[in-house]
């Protein structure tokens, strides 16, 4: 019955955006000439079989090679206004307005400090990275920020590519971070992995010790693949976790109109490998070098991240013995922004992170 109820209020509230673009497919290769030197098959940048085997064997390498695929050097040329940050993206997209990078710095407030203390001196050397969903507006998580102030966590809410002040223009959503588009896809997130490796470059200056990260929906993903490959992330909370990023696309309601362009050229399983380096499936192993604290969120009802989709990742940290907390909430994607669903998802959030942090 409850499942009845929520599956029909997520779609009900999947159809509320209207605007969605349905992208036709491309191989998207030019987005990925950075990494396409040195393989032979760079010159077949075109169509059929040489663009899909050669994307392909450019993830397998992603994949075999991530700290490579996942590093950049340090950023040192920040501008700070005294509530947005900026700095250049480490990745140089076609869109100037998408290559630099905004976050919005949420310090604890001089009020909740009481001078002298140790919860002071404590709460002066932890911070959160905050991201939040795909197509998320500016406000969006600010209220998370606020509410991790209120334990004495500083807060950076990041802006991920495409979206709010890094939309390029004639865009109204940030449709080219996934899309039917291959390589910009890719590259897209990709780009979002180390851009929150530079906003912690920032916090570092700033004196932070403690540092930790949340995210939602794609912004989970995203920030699943930071932790793995920077170890400054001490802690991370995630709230919608999947195992591979084709595999959602595929099958989840938010992403039909992106599929309907993906399966004019791939099958299911072509999709899974071509997005392999960006699934969080393929880093659970090495994860274990250094696992840290961390704590998935799945929706029961989740038509956006299906359950099933899930438990992959759940039987791929088995496999490996992470042992990590989990929480299975009964509501769906949507529902989860909603009243009072949200609620308990920044009670989940904050309590583990103020514990681990």
């Amino acid at each position: 019955m409850l499942q009845n109820v929520i599956h029909r209020w997520e779609r009900k509230l999947s159809q509320v955006d209207v605007n969605r673009m349905s992208i036709p497919f491309d191989w998207g290769l030019d987005y990925l000439n950075d990494h396409l030197d040195s393989y032979p098959q760079r010159r077949a940048n075109g169509n059929g079989r040489a663009a899909r085997d050669l994307l392909f064997s450019l993830n397998e390498r992603a994949v075999s090679e991530s700290d490579h695929f996942f590093s950049a050097p340090a950023v040192n040329d920040f501008a700070f206004d005294g509530e947005w940050l900026k700095f250049p993206s480490q990745v140089q997209s076609p869109y100037a307005k998408n290559n630099t990078v905004h976050a919005r710095y949420f310090p604890v407030p001089a009020r909740n400090q009481a001078a002298g203390s140790s919860e002071v001196e404590r709460a002066r050397r932890r911070a959160v990275v905050v991201l939040p969903q795909w197509n998320a507006d500016i406000e969006s998580h600010v209220g998370l920020c606020a509410l991790l102030n209120r334990i004495n966590v500083a807060a950076l809410r990041l802006s991920l590519p495409y979206h709010d002040r890094r939309t390029p223009e004639g865009l109204v959503r940030a449709d080219y971070m996934v899309s039917a588009n291959v390589g910009r896809t890719l590259q897209a997130c990709r780009q979002a992995v180390l851009d929150v490796r530079g906003a912690v470059d920032w916090l570092v200056e700033q004196g932070y010790e403690r540092i930790g990260i949340t995210g939602t929906s794609i912004g989970s993903c995203i920030a699943f693949l930071a932790f793995v490959h920077d170890e400054r992330l001490q802690v991370g909370a995630y709230n919608h976790v999947s195992s591979y990023f084709g595999d959602v696309v595929w099958e989840g309601i938010s992403t039909s109109h992106v599929r309907r362009g993906l399966e004019t050229a791939l099958t299911r399983d072509e999709v899974r490998r071509v997005w392999l380096s960006i699934s969080p499936n393929a880093y659970i192993e090495k994860l274990m070098r250094n696992p840290r604290h961390g704590l998935f969120i799945s929706a029961r009802y989740d038509l956006s991240f299906p359950p099933s989709l899930s438990r992959l990742l759940f039987e791929e940290c088995e496999r490996h013995g992470l042992a990590y907390e989990r929480r299975l909430v009964p509501w769906g994607h949507y529902t989860m922004g909603k009243t009072p669903f949200k609620f308990y998802f920044g009670y989940l959030a904050l309590s583990f992170l103020n514990k681990h942090l």
